[in-house]
This record gives C-alpha cells, sequence and structure tokens, in this order.
C-alpha cells in the first residue's frame, strides 16, 4: 500500500448494505479493545436500528470495501445543547498510517456542524495511546476526571 492509497479512498454515509462491514469492523475494535465477548448485538440489532434511526455511521471505503467508519448519534448535553456521540471509530489496521483516521474524524465533525451541534463527545480507553495522541491533535479535551456507569441488560 502506498500514499496513493488515500486518493482512492472515499467517504461517505453508509448504507444498508455497509452495515455487515460496520458491525465486522466493530467487532475488530471489540478484539484491539481486549473486550470481543462484550459484543452482544448482532447484524439483525444493527439493521432494526438503523432502520430506525438510532444511529448513523460514515464509512471509508477502498475499492468499495469499508475500510474505516465513524458511528455516531444525536443526544442532547444538559449544559451544552445539542451533542453528537462518537460511538465507534475505527480504520483497518492495514489502512492506518495513510491519513484515513482524520479524513473521516473531519467528516465526522463537519456532520456535527452541520447539525448545529454545541459538542462531539466520545470515550477513549486510557491505555490507548494512538488514539489519544489522535484526539490530542485534533484538540480534544481528554477528561480524566469522569467515570463510568452502566447498567447491562441481559437479552
Amino acid at each position: 500500500m502506498s500514499e496513493s492509497t488515500l486518493n482512492n479512498i472515499l467517504i461517505r454515509e453508509a448504507t444498508k448494505d455497509d452495515l455487515s462491514q460496520v458491525f465486522q469492523l466493530v467487532k475488530e475494535l471489540a478484539l484491539y479493545e481486549k473486550a470481543p465477548k462484550e459484543v452482544t448485538a448482532t447484524l439483525l440489532d444493527y439493521e432494526e436500528a438503523f432502520a430506525d434511526d438510532i444511529f448513523q455511521a460514515l464509512v471509508a471505503t477502498h475499492d468499495d470495501k469499508v475500510v474505516g467508519i465513524a458511528v455516531f448519534y444525536m443526544t442532547w448535553s444538559t449544559w451544552k445543547g445539542r451533542m453528537l456521540y462518537l460511538e465507534d471509530f475505527v480504520v483497518r489496521k492495514q489502512f492506518r498510517k495513510f491519513g484515513i483516521g482524520q479524513k473521516l474524524f473531519d467528516a465526522f465533525i463537519d456532520r456535527a456542524r452541520e447539525l448545529k451541534c454545541s459538542l462531539v463527545k466520545w470515550q477513549v480507553l486510557d491505555w490507548n495511546e494512538p488514539a489519544i495522541a489522535f484526539y490530542e491533535k485534533n484538540h480534544a479535551t481528554i477528561e480524566k476526571e469522569w467515570w463510568n456507569g452502566k447498567i447491562v441488560f441481559s437479552k
């Protein structure tokens, strides 16, 4: 792969036809994050949620194959107003270091601005130094004082 790879990358809105590849990348990300068994959603769950406009996604494609994703949804900050939440953001390993992640992230930021959001938000694992460096390069604030809370319902 070469630097010209970036010239052959298309960033676009995901369609229903992309969901199986989006789902595969989410599972790859879970494996990287050392939590592959935490993915309990199914492709059918993705298809239903996508059809109900629960989430949206941008995809980076190369030769009609999805090589990167930004999965997000609109939410609300009681302090700031409209907020776009970036649920998952990943580029396939062999396509990293070509600027694809930056193009995908920029498209996500552009979408937030188009939707008149006051902020965007996401989570990053404390040990994921390459991701933290990427976000800091993009002028993000990495909050370290807030802890996550959750309740998981069994299916």
